[in-house]
C-alpha cells in the first residue's frame, strides 16, 4: 500500500525557511539585531546565527551597521531588497492561506484564529522568548 501524499506543484519561494524567520524577526522588532540579540530570540547556536546571516549579507538582504549605543557588536539591518523579497513571500504565504480557507465559515475562522494564537503565545510563554507584536491582528 502506497503511504505517500499526492502533492500538487509545489511554489516557488523567493526565501528559504531560515532567512523568512531571520528578517521577519528582525523586521517584527523594528530595529537592527547583533547576533546576541537573534541568540535571545531564537535560542539559537552563535555559529548557526552567525553562518545564516552571512548568506543574508551575501545575498543582499541584509547589511552590518555599526550599534548606535556603542556596542562593539554589529548589527544586522535588512536591505530595501530584503524588504522587497521578504514582502513578496509575506504575500505569497498569505494568498496560499486565504486560498485553503476561503471556503471556512466565518466563525470557524474566528475560532480557528484564537486558538493559533493561543498556541503561539503558549509555546512562547513556555520557552521564555516572546514574538513581538504590535497587537493588531491581521489576516
Amino acid at each position: 500500500m502506497n503511504m505517500s501524499r499526492p502533492r500538487g506543484p509545489r511554489r516557488q519561494t523567493v526565501l528559504d525557511r531560515s532567512a523568512y524567520v531571520l528578517l521577519t524577526r528582525i523586521e517584527a522588532e523594528g530595529r537592527p539585531m547583533s547576533i546576541p540579540d537573534l541568540v535571545d530570540a531564537f535560542g539559537l547556536a552563535p555559529s548557526t546565527l552567525n553562518r545564516q546571516t552571512a548568506a543574508l549579507l551575501k545575498n543582499g538582504l541584509v547589511e552590518r551597521t555599526v550599534d548606535p549605543n556603542g556596542s562593539t557588536a554589529h548589527k544586522f539591518r535588512i536591505t530595501e531588497e530584503g524588504y522587497s523579497r521578504l514582502k513578496t513571500e509575506q504575500d505569497t504565504t498569505a494568498d496560499g492561506l486565504a486560498e485553503v480557507l476561503r471556503d471556512w465559515a466565518p466563525e470557524d475562522l474566528e475560532r480557528f484564529i484564537g486558538d493559533l494564537e493561543r498556541f503561539n503565545t503558549d509555546i512562547e510563554r513556555l520557552t521564555g522568548r516572546p514574538w513581538p507584536r504590535d497587537g493588531r491582528r491581521t489576516r
